[in-house]
């Protein structure tokens, strides 16, 4: 390979690295013939798969595998737990050439609940469907005990390996063992507990590892209640205890569950333009494929029939035999032998869901790729958002946003900042020295400023703003309207954006009255919008800091009759403050401005005094 080629591979997958959301998710690199090479795990994508391609990189092993990567892809999952247990999953399905080799086959283990007439709940890395139900697997060996634990607590299930049978409980055929004289255990085998309350309890049990908990828990809070009435304080606690454990228990993984079996998954993430169909493939319970292709819209075809297509294409692709294939809507389509779902709750639902998100990201990423090769398609669709949500005429090119600043009144100033194309115009900013405002009138001031701005656009004939944003709330935003549609009689938009207790920024106001517009604080627009007021906050404040500092700098050297500026930065450049120039002797003040000036300075600070004596006796 040459530097050339190699210096364009890199540049690719930097451009792929620089997309990935910051999520919990497995990562595949390729080589050259778009074989996995390596299947790896990440609680935040991005980060970790960056981390590949620092410079400061010295591990030759891992520049050994960076070396050979030609394409990444990657699986968006909801926890790190799932994220381990997909990586899992990959690894044995591909045997990657630079992850670490599963020779001895073994995998996370699970719960499990076997069919026998008095069940007994283990853990086993052994599946096999004929011997009971399983639940897991549990990557986190911890959680898995914590499960098995609670259970024993709440329900004591037996725990010999004997083979009972109803004759020969019935029969009498057995006798307690160690466990029931310890409490461990309530003899069912013996009949010390009903066939019936054993059942009840696995059946409890089930729903544990299901993860049905809420009804479960509404009883045991019922079951405290009622405890708590009768004064039996202690049993009350100990039934609390075990509502905290099963309270803060989550059963299962997302990813994972064994009572899926060779399923296709699909999903569709549309647009005016482009359609997003995600597959997953799940075999044995485990997820073994994730794909996302991109149909570019011709004839405005519909959501229905792209998926159709997607479900062939893709089938065909990867060469999927799957009897079910979960869909999030009615599709016109048969296939032979297929059963279509459209799964409402429960694991099959929790796949869907994941399919879903999938598409969604793989969008988001390409439309980040297009608005990197393109930043003004970024700042179109930003408009464009912000046009749809306040319902505005226009695209929103030109937006202004005002901010005053002042401290107790003094030095009172406004800002201007002015923002095009979603992005700051700073040759645009304008500066205003309030002048008919006396003392701290937030209101006042923002009408004199915006009335000042506006008016003269108008009289020289100057384009005006597609959008006001008013730093503040309703108030500010009523006092900019009675500017503009009142006095000044014109026809802007005027939005708001409020705070919260904390002075932080959390809603977008529009209309008349005003009304909060339904915008994540998380999004794009929000930040762009926190920016504007952000920079017409910084721009004020810089002003207004101008602004006094001009003032301190107006020394009682300015007062002197005979002492110009010029005069005044020489002493001040010698001497430092105005007390060392007042307490200099004449000579000192000769050497830095000269004998005639000099006594001009002299004389003024030793008339001083008697000026502001003068002055208070007056």
């Amino acid at each position: 390979m040459t530097k050339e080629e190699n210096e364009k591979r890199l540049a690719y997958l930097k451009g792929i690295v620089s997309r990935l959301p910051e999520k919990p998710g497995s990562y595949q690199y390729y080589d050259e013939n778009h074989t996995i090479i390596y299947v790896g795990k990440a609680k935040n994508l991005k980060a970790r798969v960056s981390s590949y391609f620092h410079t400061e990189v010295d591990r030759y092993k891992t520049k050994v595998l960076v070396s050979k990567i030609h394409d990444i892809s990657y699986t968006v999952v909801n926890t790190e737990e799932d994220a381990l247990l997909l990586e899992n999953n990959l690894i044995k399905k591909y045997n990657p050439r630079y992850n670490v080799l599963l020779k001895d086959g073994k995998t996370y283990p699970s719960i499990c609940i076997t069919n026998e007439y008095l069940p007994r709940i283990f853990k086993t890395r052994t599946i096999n469907k004929r011997w009971g139900t399983y639940y897991g697997p549990y990557s986190h060996i911890g959680s898995m005990y914590a499960v098995l634990d609670l259970i024993k607590q709440l329900y004591i299930p037996r725990t010999c390996n004997q083979p009972l049978t109803k004759e020969g409980v019935e029969g009498g055929k057995y006798k307690v063992c160690l466990d029931y004289h310890i409490k461990k255990c309530l003899g069912p085998c013996v009949g010390k507990q009903s066939y019936e309350a054993y059942q009840k309890n696995i059946q409890q049990a089930r729903e544990i590892l299901k993860g049905n908990t809420r009804q479960l828990l509404r009883d045991m809070k019922e079951e405290m209640l009622r405890l708590s009435e009768e004064l039996r304080f202690e049993e009350a606690e100990e039934i609390k205890r075990k509502y905290i454990a099963l309270d803060g228990f989550v059963s299962k993984s997302e990813v994972v569950s064994h009572t899926i079996n060779n399923v296709d998954v699909f999903s569709i993430t549309s647009d005016e333009n482009i359609a997003f169909i995600n597959y997953i493939h799940v075999t044995n319970g485990n997820i073994n494929q994730s794909f996302t292709i991109e149909y570019k819209k011709k004839l405005n075809e519909s959501d229905d029939e792209l998926l159709q297509l997607g479900i062939v294409e893709l089938r065909e692709r990867f060469k999927s035999d799957a009897k079910e294939i979960i869909v999030p809507q009615e599709v016109d389509v048969e296939l032979e032998g297929v059963t279509f779902t459209i799964p409402q709750r429960g694991d099959k639902k929790t796949l869907l869901e994941l399919s879903i998100m999938n598409g969604k990201q793989y969008k988001f990423d390409r439309l980040k790729q297009a608005e990197k090769l393109n930043p003004e398609q970024k700042q179109t669709r930003l408009m464009k958002e912000l046009q749809d949500k306040l319902h505005l005429p226009k695209l929103p090119y030109h937006i202004e946003c005002f901010d005053n600043s002042n401290i107790s009144g003094t030095d009172a100033v406004a800002s201007c900042v002015v923002f095009k194309a979603m992005k700051p115009s700073k040759k645009d900013y304008k500066r205003f020295n309030i002048k008919t405002v006396v003392g701290p009138d937030d209101y006042a001031s923002m009408k004199e400023v915006v009335h000042r701005r506006y008016s003269r656009l108008v009289a020289e004939e100057q384009p005006l703003p597609d959008l006001i944003v008013a730093d503040g709330g309703k108030g500010q935003m009523e006092v900019i309207r009675e500017v503009i549609q009142d006095e000044l009689h014109l026809d802007i938009p005027i939005a708001g954006l409020a705070k919260d207790d904390r002075h932080r920024t959390n809603e977008l106001l529009y209309g008349f009255p005003p009304i909060s517009v339904a915008l994540k604080t998380t999004s794009e627009l929000f930040h762009v919008l926190t920016q504007l007021q952000d920079e017409v906050h910084r721009f004020a404040i810089t002003f207004h800091r101008e602004k006094r500092s001009k003032r301190a700098l107006h020394s009682e050297l300015d007062n002197i009759t005979g002492i110009g500026p010029k005069t005044r930065d020489t002493l001040l450049n010698g001497l430092k403050s105005v007390k060392k120039i007042k307490d200099a002797d004449l000579g000192t003040l000769s050497h830095l401005i000269g004998p005639a000036k000099a006594k001009i300075v002299k004389d003024y600070f030793s008339k001083e005094p008697e000026v502001k004596e003068r002055t208070t006796q007056e």
